[in-house]
């Protein structure tokens, strides 16, 4: 039996665990943190925070696979009355229905569109350079990023498409990511995963079969010493709220003036905070040169608007700045394929939300594990012909 080593015990590190093992493979995951996890800790304490808003999408390819394993637990669907209460900032003012243009330009999938363009000038000669611009605010929601029309137009559209489908795909693990991570851990044990927490790798491990990495892409970078090891991703302002409930607030504020998105968590899943109390995630993506009370005051204002008297009915605050760390985002003239390979040769493979794997949010983490492990099993394949 071949000898697997992971290092990064996030959701994509579990991935390739569950998936390695399965085949046959002798797996040993080395996480620094105590805690396995990676971005998709949940807090510990009464306010469930994850790092932004975590979900998933029911179309994409990692649901089967955990739905298989019977991995997917109790989820928290969003009730249809509070599907009603989505509110959209627009024109300065907060409005119950989206733009006709936004909805229009959302039934368009990401074939449509081209990779070699970029979004705002390609939906602008389509829909007019209002709805283009809208359209990139909402779509914001799926890639973190304070310019989106500057993006891929196929990048973008595929979020886009996803992200106002309706029905809608989103789906929430109730409780949080954190619930699902424990589920993934039990079934890796089940499946002779051997789990080292606390375990910190600084040099790749050899004379030991191959190697998945799975951790951030600047961590990755330093471990391989590859400073050419890039791609970019978005900045975001995290502002968690516990407030005190009131009737009447909306489920979620969409800024489609300019990107940001807030959402009341308890909406789907009253679990995350206590009886009496709601939890309200703001993730505002910022550009390179401004700050972090930058982005909390563009999530005040929109707390004005869509919370009335939101500071008086906080009980609990915490804000933070989140660099590079919600997933890939592509240039126009660049896809999912130019960005780090997996496969880096000598039985090393590269796994995450930034490398090269189709899929939007996590489904490009879970891609790029299964791929991992596929290439490890075949090119195992390969040298066991050889010998």
């Amino acid at each position: 039996m071949r000898k697997l080593t992971i290092i990064g015990g996030g959701f994509a590190g579990l991935t390739a665990a569950i998936t390695a093992a399965e085949a046959g493979l002798k797996v040993t995951v080395h996480e620094a943190h105590r805690t396995l996890g990676g971005r998709a800790r949940t807090a510990e304490g009464p306010y469930a925070t994850n790092e932004g808003p975590h979900a998933l999408y029911r179309g994409g390819p990692h649901w089967t696979w955990l739905r298989q394993r019977g991995l997917l637990g109790p989820l928290a669907p969003l009730p249809a009355a509070e599907a009603l209460r989505l509110r959209f900032h627009r024109a300065g003012a907060l409005r119950r229905t989206p733009p006709l243009g936004l909805l229009r330009q959302s039934l368009r999938t990401a074939e449509q569109a081209p990779a070699d363009l970029d979004f705002l000038s390609w939906a602008t000669r389509l829909a007019g350079a209002r709805t283009a611009r809208e359209a990139a605010a909402y779509a914001a929601v799926a890639l973190f990023h304070h310019d989106p029309g500057a993006l891929s137009a196929r990048f973008v559209q595929e979020r886009l498409h996803r992200a106002a489908a309706l029905p809608p795909e989103a789906r929430y693990v109730r409780g949080g990511w954190g619930q699902l991570i424990e589920r993934m851990a039990a079934r890796a044990w089940e499946t002779g995963v051997r789990i080292e927490t606390s375990s910190r790798v600084d040099s790749l491990p050899s004379g030991e079969g191959p190697v998945v990495v799975a951790t951030s892409l600047p961590a990755a970078a330093r471990l391989l010493g590859d400073p050419a090891l890039t791609w970019e991703s978005g900045r975001t302002v995290l502002l968690d709220l516990a407030l005190r409930t009131r009737k009447g607030d909306p489920f979620a504020v969409s800024d489609v003036d300019a990107p940001g998105w807030i959402e009341r968590f308890t909406a789907q899943d009253p679990s995350l905070a206590p009886a009496g109390q709601q939890l309200v995630q703001a993730q505002l993506p910022i550009a390179p040169g401004a700050t972090k009370a930058d982005g909390v005051a563009h999530a005040e204002r929109l707390l004005d608007l869509g919370f009335p008297g939101w500071r008086e009915r906080t009980v609990w605050r915490r804000e933070s700045v989140s660099q590079g760390r919600t997933g890939a985002v592509d240039r126009p003239g660049t896809t999912w394929r130019d960005r780090p390979a997996v496969d880096r040769g000598d039985g090393v493979y590269l796994v995450g939300d930034q490398v090269a794997a189709p899929g939007v949010l996590s489904e490009v983490s879970f891609t790029s594990a299964v791929e991992a492990v596929s290439l490890a099993l075949r090119a195992e394949r390969l040298d066991l012909k050889r010998a």
